[in-house]
């Protein structure tokens, strides 16, 4: 395990390796976003959940994005950031960067998703180095009990004010919420939730999810009966915990 600053002039965001062992050739990799409604970052979606991940061969890195006070675009231009770090650094860490995916719980999912569907450039303005030559988009994503839309009775107002502000206009809202960025060129996801989270209404998952049918996006999706927000692993739960099982055949069936 090994921490790295995502940019050279500031510390505000890191990227934490947790590499694989060596010997089986370059392994996938996939990137993960704790949650925490971009006010802060929750522990137990992050390094626990990059070890399941190293536990299934392939290695994670964990990513420390810029949350309030911060505004977007700090978040995605952090996310895209990682994404091009580990593609650059991928011999070093002993990954394949055509088998990076991203991986995201609640906040996180959404900014894992905003990535997913980015078609712009996702750029600092500068200064740049080689870093920024690489591919930000993943090749798959993992959205655990995500906030997909930032607008209507569905919407989750604490996230949606600390990316954006309170007074953030209703088309900016929209044009970041999940299901009208979707294309056809957005990449296949993994989508969970519990049918009565009162944090994150489930309605997020399965609006993302009529916009991946609409436009033939592969796609699974899983909704259990019942559990609270923020269950991460849920390797306490019977029934919910059985998304790591579920995911996990996902991602074989994808190559990662």
């Amino acid at each position: 395990m090994s921490e790295h600053p995502l940019w050279p002039t500031t510390g505000a965001a890191t990227i934490t390796a947790f590499p694989v062992a060596a010997g089986g050739g370059a392994a996938p990799a996939v990137l993960v976003f704790p949650g925490g409604a971009y006010h802060h970052l929750a522990e137990h979606e992050g390094a626990p959940v990059a070890r399941w991940l190293n536990s299934l061969g392939v290695a994670a890195f964990v990513v420390r994005y810029r949350v309030a006070p911060h505004r977007h675009p700090l978040p995605l231009l952090d996310a895209a950031r990682a994404v091009r770090w580990v593609r650059h650094h991928a011999a070093a860490h002993g990954v394949d960067p055509g088998r990076v995916g991203v991986l995201g719980f609640s906040a996180g999912g959404h900014l894992a998703g905003l990535l997913a569907t980015e078609t712009g450039p996702m750029q600092a303005e500068g200064p740049h180095d080689a870093i920024d030559a690489a591919d930000a988009r993943p090749g798959l994503a993992v959205l655990c009990y995500p906030v997909t839309t930032l607008t209507g009775p569905r919407s989750h107002r604490g996230s949606a004010a600390n990316l954006l502000g309170a007074d953030a206009p209703e088309p900016v809202r929209a044009a970041l919420s999940l299901p009208g960025r979707v294309g056809p060129s957005t990449p296949p996801m993994f989508l969970w939730h519990t049918a009565d989270d009162e944090s994150v209404p489930v309605e997020n998952t399965l609006l993302l999810s009529q916009a991946l049918a609409r436009n033939g996006v592969p796609q699974e999706v899983h909704v259990y009966p019942s559990g609270r927000h923020g269950l991460g692993l849920a390797g306490d739960d019977p029934v919910t915990g059985d998304w790591t099982l579920r995911c996990a055949a996902f991602l074989r069936g994808r190559g990662w």
